[in-house]
């Protein structure tokens, strides 16, 4: 069982596409240069973390740069130099993607990105860098080909994402308003694996992502003052490894900066003594 009581007791690869998949239609592609499409946020469920809306532009610019490489290789989450957090999304929204691509090659994809809902930016990637990977390592090459022919094309059924349980983390230690640490296992499985990825299921980046956000959020609760805060900026985020099912985490968060409007924090993830991600989270009461 995983955890929220939600069982995902089936076949995973029946999830291709489905479970984590957030690009429609891409309605432009100047291979390997610039790329726009959409993603039609589904109606029927509870919420959809921005997280996930820099994810859809990773995605959308991940297929630029497979198509640059013949789809050979295929890139996964490394460095995001800053993700502003600029409005937000709701269900039901239509997402407009656009990534503009400084590299494209065998080695790397290297881009920025915007998402807009009614013509309004939501979130905002500065400096992304993907190192590439083999593709058959993780996806069968013939069918993420497939996908962005069918993509570029008709476009794919849309509003078949089910959404993501909000993971939960147990809080292990820590100082009131100024640190804090936890601990988060990723689930043994769950659908996502079968989207990311078939051949190699991975914890996805942008998930991760989301509860540091929650992490940094909680520890900032706990400072003096009224109103509530939320996240405006996640800059020098890196992802140092690869996080498999089922893998513990250690959580770390300290305050580096605040103020009575303003907060910093530092965020990691560690697997024993090797640091596995960092990022550092602006964050403003309302």
């Amino acid at each position: 069982m995983a955890p929220g009581g939600i069982n995902w007791g089936f076949q995973i690869m029946s999830e291709q596409f489905k479970a984590f998949s957030f690009v429609d239609r891409i309605h432009s592609d100047e291979v390997g240069v610039k790329i726009s499409g959409s993603y039609h946020v589904p109606e029927n469920i509870e919420q959809f973390p921005l997280s996930l809306v820099a994810e859809a532009i990773g995605q959308l610019a991940a297929m630029s740069s497979m198509k640059a490489v013949n789809f050979e290789f295929r890139p996964v989450a490394g460095i995001a130099g800053a993700v502003d957090f600029t409005g937000s999304v709701k269900p039901g929204d239509t997402l407009e993607l656009e990534a503009t691509l400084s590299k494209a090659d065998e080695e790397s994809v290297n881009y920025d990105g915007v998402a807009r809902v009614n013509g309004e930016a939501v979130v905002v990637l500065h400096d992304s860098l993907g190192p590439m990977v083999p593709m058959a390592d993780f996806s069968d090459p013939a069918e993420v080909s497939a996908r962005y022919d069918l993509l570029i094309g008709e476009g794919a059924e849309p509003d078949l994402f089910g959404g993501v349980p909000e993971f939960s983390y147990e809080k292990t230690g820590g100082e009131a308003g100024s640190k804090s640490e936890g601990q988060f296992t990723i689930p043994s499985e769950a659908p996502f694996f079968g989207d990311h990825f078939p051949r190699k299921p991975v914890f996805p980046g942008t998930l991760l992502m989301n509860l540091n956000l929650r992490f940094a959020l909680d520890l900032v609760s706990e400072l003096e003052g009224d109103g509530k805060w939320e996240p405006v900026q996640m800059s020098n985020v890196k992802l140092r490894d690869f996080m498999p099912p089922g893998e513990t985490l250690d959580l770390q968060a300290s305050v580096a900066e605040v103020s009575h409007d303003t907060a910093t924090v530092r965020i990691q993830t560690r697997k024993g003594k090797k640091r596995t991600s960092s990022a550092q989270v602006l964050l403003r009461r309302v």
